[in-house]
C-alpha cells in the first residue's frame, strides 16, 4: 500500500496564512478605512463585486475538478453515499443551528450582545449547510480513501447543494427568528454554486477534449495560486471591516470557535460510527465521515457577505470556520487512520 501523499505547503499551513491575513486585515482597516469603505460600496443587487471575483477564483478550480461522469458509479457501493447524504443534509445543518442557539443564546448570552449572537448563529447555519467540496480530496488522500468514490460523493453533494442549500438555510434562519432575504439568497446560490458549476463542467469538457485528464490537472494546478490569493484576500477584506469589533472583544473568535469544534468532532463521530455499523469498507467510510465534518467555507463566506454584509457578524463567523478547519480536520485524519483496524477489509 503506497503512503498517502503529503499536504502542499499552503494546505499544511493554511491556519497560519489565514491568521496572518486576519492580522493584516485588522491593521489595514485601521490604516486605510477609506479604501475598505470604497470596496464595500462596490456592489450590485446586494452582491459585493470584489468579493464575488475572489470567491470565483476559489470556487472555479474545485468545480473543474469534479467529474460528473463518476455519478454513474453510485450503484457500486450505495451505503457510503446514503450515510454521507444523510449526515450532510439531514443531520449536520440542524445540529449546527441547534449548537449556535445553545451557545450564543444561552451559554454565552452574558458575553455577547443579542444582535451579535443572532448574526453569529446565521453564520454558523451557512457553514453547517455547506458540506466540503474541495479539501475533502486532501483528507481522503491522507486516509488512503477510494479516490473514485470520494469523487462520486463530492459530485452528488454538488448536485444536491444546487437545490437544497437555499431551502435549508432559509428554513433554519426562519426557525431561529432571523429574517430571510429570499431574493438575495437565491441570487447567491445561483452566483456561487450553479454558475461556477456550469462553467466548471463546460471548461472540464473542453480541457478533456484538448488534452485529457492531464490537461484538467494542469489547469487546476495553474489556478491554485489564484484560489489561494482569493481566500487570503477575502479574509483581509472581512477582517478589515471587523477590526473594530475584534479589538473591542478579541475573545469573540474563541467563542465562535467553540460550537464549531463541537459540531465538527460530533458530526465526524456520527458519520464514522454509522459507516462502521453499516460495514462500509474503510477506504469509503473515512472520506464519508470527513466530507460531513468539513465545510465548503468559500460558499458560506460568499453567501454571508451577500445576505448580511462585509462587516456582519455572520461573515465573521464563517471566516472563523476557515481558521479552525485545517488543524481540526488533520486531527480527525489521525483519528481515522488509528481506527482503520475497526473496519473489515
Amino acid at each position: 500500500m503506497t503512503p498517502a501523499p503529503a499536504l502542499s505547503l499552503f494546505e499544511r499551513w493554511l491556519t497560519l496564512w489565514v491568521a496572518l491575513a486576519l492580522v493584516a486585515g485588522i491593521a489595514l482597516g485601521a490604516l486605510v478605512p477609506g479604501l475598505f469603505a470604497a470596496l464595500a460600496r462596490a456592489e450590485y443587487a446586494h452582491v459585493n463585486l470584489p468579493v464575488a471575483v475572489l470567491i470565483w477564483a476559489m470556487v472555479l478550480p474545485m468545480m473543474v475538478g469534479v467529474d460528473f461522469a463518476a455519478l454513474a458509479r453510485v450503484g457500486q457501493e450505495p451505503r457510503g453515499l446514503i450515510v454521507a447524504l444523510t449526515v450532510n443534509w439531514l443531520i449536520k445543518p440542524f445540529t449546527m443551528a441547534a449548537l449556535g442557539v445553545l451557545f450564543f443564546r444561552y451559554i454565552f448570552a452574558s458575553l455577547i450582545p443579542p444582535a451579535d449572537a443572532t448574526a453569529y448563529i446565521a453564520g454558523l447555519i451557512l457553514l453547517g449547510a455547506a458540506p466540503c467540496t474541495a479539501m475533502v480530496f486532501v483528507w481522503s488522500q491522507l486516509v488512503r480513501g477510494d479516490p473514485t468514490y470520494t469523487l462520486v460523493q463530492v459530485g452528488v453533494n454538488d448536485v444536491v447543494m444546487v437545490f437544497a442549500f437555499a431551502p435549508i438555510v432559509a428554513f433554519l434562519l426562519g426557525v431561529t427568528d432571523i429574517a430571510v432575504p429570499w431574493q438575495t439568497l437565491l441570487l447567491s446560490v445561483a452566483l456561487y454554486v450553479a454558475a461556477p458549476l456550469a462553467v466548471g463542467i463546460a471548461l472540464r469538457r473542453r480541457l478533456v477534449v484538448r488534452g485529457g485528464l492531464p490537461a484538467v490537472e494542469h489547469f487546476r494546478e495553474a489556478a491554485r495560486p489564484f484560489a489561494v490569493a482569493g481566500l487570503l484576500a477575502t479574509v483581509v477584506l472581512l477582517f478589515g471591516f471587523q477590526g473594530g469589533v475584534i479589538l473591542q472583544n478579541p475573545a469573540v473568535i474563541a467563542l465562535i470557535a467553540v460550537p464549531l469544534l463541537v459540531q465538527t468532532y460530533g458530526i465526524f463521530a456520527i458519520g464514522f460510527a454509522a459507516a462502521r455499523a453499516a460495514r462500509i469498507p474503510f477506504d469509503i467510510a473515512a472520506p464519508c465521515a470527513l466530507i460531513g465534518a468539513s465545510n465548503f467555507f468559500e460558499l458560506a463566506v460568499a453567501v454571508a457577505i451577500s445576505l448580511f454584509g462585509l462587516s456582519s457578524g455572520a461573515a465573521l463567523a464563517t471566516v472563523v470556520g476557515v481558521l479552525v478547519e485545517v488543524p481540526v480536520m488533520l486531527s480527525l485524519v489521525a483519528i481515522a487512520n488509528r481506527a482503520r483496524p475497526w473496519f473489515a477489509r
